[in-house]
């Protein structure tokens, strides 16, 4: 990846593995593990693989390039927005400093007891954050290729699963997705974000389709620069299983709105 980039990520990086390492100070794996629920999480595969139109709908308070986004409400009723109006999934932004989101907004969420299961998305790197995912309310979590090399990948997917979840990991080009696939990922999301520049283009996601086309085993999703139905429907027809969606509807002051629009419902107070 360009250096610029990779320098950016090395300090996202580094700020989630210090808020981790206090907070393991506070509250050892032992205790998180402890805490984690008998009962199986909802299922994210499950979630991800109807022939309806799956979308990922995000809570993300802000970006490091956009600053804060129009939507504040609190994540509960955010939530209940998306699940009354046709999201197949949420996905919950944790990381504080650039995200402004929080582990404790995912657990507020998942207290709401939704239908539907909860995505955390972090610069995860480390078994306890996986185990906190879980402890937390969460049925899957992010996982990005271009942080994790080699094993480090395979052995995330492999301690998720343990806990009963399955990963979402992230790819942005032909090699990430190589490494996905070989370290045994079966649900993949593509990036449409350029890591370099941080422009956008769908054309990423067809691109990376075609690499994996008419394979059953791997579940795709396509991340980012998503606001119309019609792109969703062209993706759809290029293999793509999820659809994520955040921007688009945290820039509306009512998010349940924006994505009945996107699919095509009767909105839902």
């Amino acid at each position: 990846m360009p250096d610029e980039a990779g320098g950016i990520l090395s300090k996202l990086v580094d700020a989630a593995l210090a808020a981790t390492r206090e907070r393991q100070r506070h509250l050892p794996i032992e205790r998180v593990l402890a805490a984690i629920p008998e009962a199986a999480p909802l299922s994210f595969m499950q979630a991800l693989s109807t022939p309806a139109i799956n979308i990922i709908a995000e809570i993300k308070y802000a970006s490091p390039g956009k600053g804060r986004n129009h939507c504040s409400l609190p994540p509960g009723i955010i939530g209940r927005m998306y699940a009354g109006n046709g999201a197949a999934a949420v996905s919950v932004l944790t990381e504080r400093r650039y995200f402004q989101g929080s582990l404790e907004s995912l657990s507020r969420l998942a207290s709401e007891g939704l239908p539907i299961p909860i995505l955390r998305k972090d610069f995860i790197v480390d078994d306890y954050q996986v185990a906190e995912a879980r402890a937390a309310g969460a049925s899957s979590y992010l996982l990005i290729a271009a942080l994790l090399a080699g094993r480090g990948l395979s052995r995330l997917i492999g301690y998720g699963r343990q806990l009963r979840m399955e990963p979402l990991v992230e790819v942005h080009n032909l090699r990430e997705m190589e490494a996905a696939l070989k370290a045994g990922a079966r649900i993949i999301g593509v990036n449409n974000r350029n890591l370099g520049d941080l422009s956008i283009s769908l054309d990423t996601s067809f691109a990376l389709a075609r690499e994996v086309e008419g394979s059953a085993e791997v579940v795709l999703v396509s991340e980012s620069g998503i606001s119309r139905r019609s792109q969703l429907l062209e993706l759809r027809d290029a293999g793509f299983h999820g659809f994520l969606v955040g921007t688009a509807l945290m820039a509306a002051p009512d998010p349940g709105v924006e994505l009945s629009k996107l699919l095509r419902r009767t909105h839902v107070h």
